[in-house]
């Protein structure tokens, strides 16, 4: 028997073992290996592109894991968004020049399907390679998707890797579209409604 793990609130103080887990965890990932496919490319960049993207669930309280840290979550409150700034110059720096215009594409395309109304954006969920199928990722998200539905409020997320689409629709979380631009793989933008009792 599975016992289910304890979630508690990420502390800030330990960002640097955060954004590893979620380096190591995102290491095969399809999208972000395109976006950096050399490996010192990739462990250089990607923390702070995850940093970007989903760092303020940290300043926020709003970035979950288990007591080990073996598993994290970055969650943004609906008036919570990315660092867009801090974004756009990762990708001017340190993305090869001939992918900039597809990454510009893909990111409007993000943009378009992002939902208006206020919801739960979940930019990032990891787990360590050696603890992945033991329930953790499911555990993380089913904390997290508790509080949605009790505030009423949706969930969105997208999806860069398939084996990830399954976990997420046992979830409640549906495709509504999927972005493909040039040679980047697809990413496939996911929406869950609030459950009611």
């Amino acid at each position: 028997m599975i016992v289910s793990p304890t979630i508690i609130a990420a502390e800030s103080r330990y960002a640097e073992r955060i954004f590893g887990v979620l380096t190591v965890a995102f290491a095969a990932d399809p999208a972000a290996r395109w976006l950096f496919p050399e490996a010192e490319q990739f462990l250089r960049h990607f923390p702070a592109f995850a940093r970007a993207l989903g760092g303020a669930a940290l300043t926020h309280g709003t970035a979950f894991t288990t007591r080990d840290y073996a598993a994290v979550t970055l969650w943004l409150a609906p008036d919570v968004g990315p660092d867009e700034e801090a974004l756009d110059n990762l990708i001017e720096e340190n993305v090869a020049p001939e992918k900039k215009a597809d990454m510009a594409a893909v990111i409007e395309q993000m943009v378009r399907y992002h939902p208006t109304e206020p919801h739960w954006y979940l930019p990032f969920i990891g787990v360590e390679p050696g603890r992945q199928n033991n329930g953790l990722g499911a555990a993380l998200l089913q904390a997290q998707l508790a509080t949605c539905d009790a505030a009423g409020l949706p969930a969105y997320l997208e999806s860069s890797n398939p084996k990830n689409q399954a976990l997420y629709e046992r979830h409640g979380f549906e495709a509504i579209a999927q972005i493909k631009v040039g040679e980047c793989p697809p990413i496939v933008p996911m929406f869950r409604r609030p459950r009611r009792e």
